[in-house]
């Protein structure tokens, strides 16, 4: 993800960073100096920030290492200022095994919860919980309270929520995935204008949770209608087989017309028919504002891209394309480039497969 820093390594799954996280300490910085007028106030307060961070990590971990446990990697997990997201390879093929890596999360938090609240009865350190505030309490139970309220937020049925994601599985013994998906963001969606509404004239943070929910919700649903409608149909039967491509010492000015003559965005690039890489219309753009135009496409390719053998099923393809966020996805037989599958044609595929089943 894009003005993100990995910030470390463990059980071999990256964890990032996104750069927004440090306007979330540095105003809760802010809001522990104004209350105790003091470095030693500000420095408690992004202690605790990152303490609560810290928990949101074990949570996300508990996603990913449920997930391993039924053969699913993790790609990497996110932090981000309204939570964290463990991008997991794939959603889990059995309703019951989405069902318990979605719980994994929430369990940690019980956990975490527990040995507080029992830490807190030994020691006698309890305070009402009315006088509890962000930045006023016990630190251990204002932390067992966090825990709490990530128990029952995650808990939401409002899907992509960790809550969203129990009721999907569970929607999905009975129906079909698909219809399971549809029933489960469209709570999510009418949870996210509540949230919305009271976001406008109560708290403008639930906005931003309303925006997170409503778009986690409409993409999953656009990603598993797509599934659906292309299921079962091999790559080679609609795959877009005349094409633009590019050679590496093609140069960007080449690109620039090929972009400029036709509606292909993205170019493969290929040697002796050996695909090279894509070349990005994104990427296209920045180096001609940079760079002279004679310069050659290979020193702005992504070699390492994703592409798909002719020979795999269409929903391999949709799961491709949203994990890497691209137009175009590459068609190889035998590492010959043959086609080339792009968001349009795929499109144009679901509509008239919707079209004919109705």
């Amino acid at each position: 993800m894009k003005w993100s820093v990995k910030i470390g390594k463990f059980v071999g799954i990256d964890v990032y960073m996104h750069l927004t996280f440090l306007l979330l300490i540095g105003w809760v910085a802010m809001v522990h100096w104004q209350r105790g007028q003091s470095l030693g106030a500000a420095l408690v307060g992004v202690l605790f920030i990152l303490t609560i961070f810290l928990f949101v990590v074990l949570h996300e971990f508990g996603h990913a290492l449920m997930a391993r446990h039924y053969g699913i990697a993790t790609r990497d997990i996110i932090l981000l200022p309204i939570g964290g997201v463990a991008r997991l390879e794939k959603i889990p093929s059995q309703p019951m095994q989405e069902f318990w890596v979605a719980l994994a999360g929430p369990a940690v938090n019980v956990v975490i919860a527990a040995a507080l609240f029992v830490w807190l009865q030994a020691t006698a350190s309890w305070e009402p919980l009315q006088r509890l505030t962000v930045t006023t309490g016990p630190l251990l139970e204002r932390l067992m309270a966090v825990n709490l309220f990530m128990i029952v937020f995650n808990m939401i049925p409002a899907f992509p929520l960790d809550g969203g994601r129990v009721l999907r599985a569970a929607l999905a013994t009975r129906l079909n995935y698909n219809r399971a998906t549809q029933i489960a963001a469209s709570i999510g969606r009418a949870i996210a204008v509540l949230f919305g509404l009271m976001g406008l004239f109560y708290n403008p943070f639930l906005f931003f949770i309303a925006v997170f929910v409503w778009l986690g919700a409409t993409q999953e649903s656009a990603l598993t209608r797509m599934k659906a409608a292309v299921g079962g149909i091999p790559v080679h039967q609609v795959m877009v087989s005349e094409f633009k491509s590019l050679a590496a010492d093609d140069s960007l000015q080449r690109a620039a017309d090929l972009t400029l003559t036709g509606t292909q965005k993205d170019f493969p690039v290929v040697s002796d028919g050996i695909l090279e890489g894509v070349l990005r219309q994104t990427d296209l753009a920045e180096a001609l504002s940079k760079m002279d135009a004679r310069e050659a496409v290979a020193s702005i390719i992504r070699k390492h891209t994703v592409s798909v053998e002719s020979t795999e099923m269409m929903d391999t393809v949709v799961a491709k394309l949203n994990e890497c966020r691209c137009d175009l996805l590459p068609v190889t037989r035998e590492g010959k480039l043959v086609g080339v599958v792009t968001i349009d044609n795929l499109g144009a595929l679901v509509r008239l497969r919707e079209a004919a089943a109705n």
